[in-house]
């Protein structure tokens, strides 16, 4: 993907052109072997039909297909992926305990004008050789995708680097919403959340539903561009889903808006809250 040794593009230059972080780049994981990367995908391409699966459910789906998995290989690579079946869990420990957890401030919130809230996800991305991770922040109203960001990592950096391009881009929403991943409960991400004046709201543990419109994004994304493209590159998951997002934010129309696409109800919603102003 970043090419150390190319003789023009440095690599800070190169990490800007596929949008990952340095941090990220420096920081390199070793890598999967070929069969866990397939699997990986195989338990992406799962968990979107079946939500509700553990790590047991999923090994004994697997098992079912052929594969000789045990539910320790299967938690862990659910791990590497960011997977947690949407069952309420006893919370029996905290990774992360010098993070803040927020309540949840969008139920029975009425959300029709933009910017009013904006929600962000993270989402893992399987490639022919490897895999990313994708950023998105989206306006709750209109459903369109306002920044995103690829990385190889799962930290903060890039999370960070899409939340400051949407206030740089869109300025701010009243409230901005997330899960309760380590990425958005770091200091750093709430940190710039708060100095900008940002009200910080986050889904209950095990709770997709309270950010249930970017979960939908995931969904349609995955089965209509990365399930279909097997990406080789970084460079070429970037192009595709940039061109995917694109299309999504244009042209793709949604029942829930009465028919207009995620841009146009973005742009509507602005020009009539100006004019009631």
């Amino acid at each position: 993907m970043i090419d150390c040794n190319h003789p023009t593009l440095s690599i800070v230059r190169q990490c800007k052109l596929v949008s990952i972080s340095r941090a990220s780049f420096y920081r390199q994981s070793g890598g999967e072997s070929e069969e866990n990367l397939l699997l990986m995908r195989l338990i992406d391409e799962q968990f979107l039909a079946t939500p509700f699966y553990g790590s047991r459910q999923m090994a004994r789906h697997l098992r079912r297909q052929g594969w000789c998995v045990g539910r320790k290989r299967v938690r862990r690579l659910m791990r590497k992926i960011g997977l947690a079946a949407i069952y309420q869990k006893p919370r029996t420990s905290d990774p992360h305990p010098q993070h803040r957890i927020y309540p949840y401030l969008l139920r029975n919130l009425v959300i029709e004008q933009p910017d009013h809230v904006w929600c962000a996800d993270v989402t893992y991305i399987p490639m022919r050789r490897g895999f990313l991770y994708l950023v998105a922040i989206m306006d709750w109203a209109s459903r369109k995708v306002l920044v995103w960001r690829l990385s190889n990592t799962m930290d903060a950096d890039f999370c960070i680097e899409a939340l400051e391009d949407a206030i740089a881009r869109y300025g701010k929403p009243e409230i901005f919403n997330t899960d309760q991943g380590s990425q958005f409960t770091s200091f750093a991400f709430t940190n710039t959340l708060r100095q900008a004046g940002i009200k910080i709201s986050m889904d209950g543990k095990g709770r997709w539903m309270d950010n249930v419109f970017i979960e939908r994004l995931w969904r349609s994304l995955k089965y209509e561009c990365v399930f279909l493209h097997a990406f080789e590159t970084g460079s070429e998951a970037r192009a595709g889903i940039g061109r995917w997002i694109d299309y999504y934010n244009a042209d793709r129309p949604h029942s829930a808006l009465d028919g207009a696409t995620p841009g146009e109800a973005y742009m509507m919603q602005s020009i009539n809250e100006k004019l009631a102003a």
